[in-house]
């Protein structure tokens, strides 16, 4: 072959242009054992078109699990999961059933008397702060009417 012919395929090849033909024409160039120095980068890509042609897939079998032993593991950790939520449920209320009747009730009437006194007076504090707050902003009412006259 004539190596003005082979540049000329090659510049086509990379230009995407080639027939099917001028693309055999290549590798059968490349895979001869005279290549021009200038072209032997080529060799290789053209040579590993040729090896990979050769090689065929043949993809691994695997076997799955039927759908039937699938559903039956989903269905049995659901119902642990479902037994679990119910046991801590009900460990969680009979304990709490103690803890509860023991809030809030007093046996002596003076110390459910002493408590509540204190809970109000809390209470009489946190209210008289924001009393305190509303007084300042009368303040500042009154000060504002005195410099800007209003009629």
């Amino acid at each position: 072959m004539a190596l003005d012919k082979i540049d000329i395929l090659l510049e086509k090849y990379f230009e995407g242009e080639t027939t099917l033909a001028e693309e055999n024409e290549l590798k059968t160039y490349f895979s001869s054992a005279v290549v021009a120095p200038h072209l032997q980068q080529y060799q290789a890509l053209f040579g590993y078109y040729a090896s990979e042609k050769n090689q065929n897939y043949e993809p691994k079998l695997t076997l799955q699990k039927s759908k039937k032993s699938q559903i039956t593991w989903i269905s049995i950790a659901a119902s642990v999961v479902v037994l679990l939520g119910v046991g801590i449920y009900t460990f969680n209320n009979f304990t709490n059933d103690k803890t509860n009747q023991e809030l809030g009730t007093y046996d002596n009437p003076e110390e459910a008397f002493k408590e509540t006194q204190k809970a109000l007076a809390m209470l009489s504090n946190n209210v008289n702060v924001g009393i305190e707050s509303i007084q300042y902003v009368e303040n500042y009412k009154n000060t504002r009417d005195q410099i800007f006259i209003t009629e």
